[in-house]
């Protein structure tokens, strides 16, 4: 059980408010089938021209036009971006530019209805007693701000997105740096030690640690053992958050 009497809730996604299984077995494959259909309809719109600027940052080039020079033709550019993004999703990099593609193609499998998200059945009823008791409800993945906040308006139990005031991803830093979680806690504008952060990563609630917050370690069924021993107080369910 955790006690928390302050100000605000951060919390992470997979693992923690859904199950890892419904990312890597149903969203993730996801992408990769329609990757390179939505590039085909999605070039030179202006949804996808700052995500490919992205793409060719993270690559580490000034622009996408620099990263693509070599490309003769559209197709060969697109087929860049397709490996490089394949390559990236093979070793689980956290990209910034993948995770901005991975954020639009997801929409349109949430606006078809193919994608439900799969919250635990926990997570719905301890939000709205967050909320009720008017605590500063928030996000922080690695997947893009516009994909938290599809995941939250489509779940199997509804839009959840009211439930949350805030929303962070990669672009205010690596979850596993301190830094990022002194930049969330300036965001959220009180003292780091007035929120709570959940995850089921250690390394990420260190960090969390580290810049002042309170952590809760999240041991849900489907996640990667993990050994006793890491200094963070674990719950297996939101109903073991008790709100004072």
């Amino acid at each position: 059980m955790i006690n928390f009497s302050g100000r605000g809730l951060l919390l992470d996604i997979e693992g923690t408010t859904a199950s890892v299984a419904f990312v890597y077995d149903v969203m993730f494959p996801f992408v990769r089938r329609e990757l390179d259909a939505y590039l085909q309809s999605a070039w030179n719109t202006p949804a996808l021209a700052p995500v490919l600027e992205y793409i060719a940052q993270d690559a580490g080039a000034e622009s996408f036009a620099q990263w693509t020079q070599a490309d003769a033709t559209e197709q060969d550019k697109r087929q860049r971006v397709s490996a490089e993004m394949t390559r990236l999703m093979d070793n689980d990099v956290k990209a910034t530019g993948l995770k901005q593609l991975q954020g639009l193609i997801w929409k349109s499998g949430f606006d078809s209805g193919e994608l439900v998200a799969a919250v635990f059945d926990d997570v719905p009823p301890a939000l709205a007693r967050w909320n009720d008791a008017d605590k500063d409800v928030r996000i922080y993945s690695s997947g893009s701000v516009a994909a938290q906040k599809m995941f939250f308006g489509h779940t199997n139990h509804g839009d959840l997105l009211s439930s949350f005031r805030g929303h962070y991803d990669t672009t205010t830093g690596p979850k596993k740096a301190a830094d990022s979680y002194r930049a969330i806690a300036g965001d959220y504008g009180c003292d780091a030690g007035e929120i709570l952060f959940l995850s089921d990563i250690v390394g990420e609630l260190d960090a969390a640690r580290e810049a002042g917050m309170q952590t809760g370690l999240c041991y849900r069924v489907g996640n990667a053992p993990i050994e006793n021993g890491n200094g963070h107080p674990g719950i297996e369910s939101f109903d073991q958050v008790s709100i004072g």
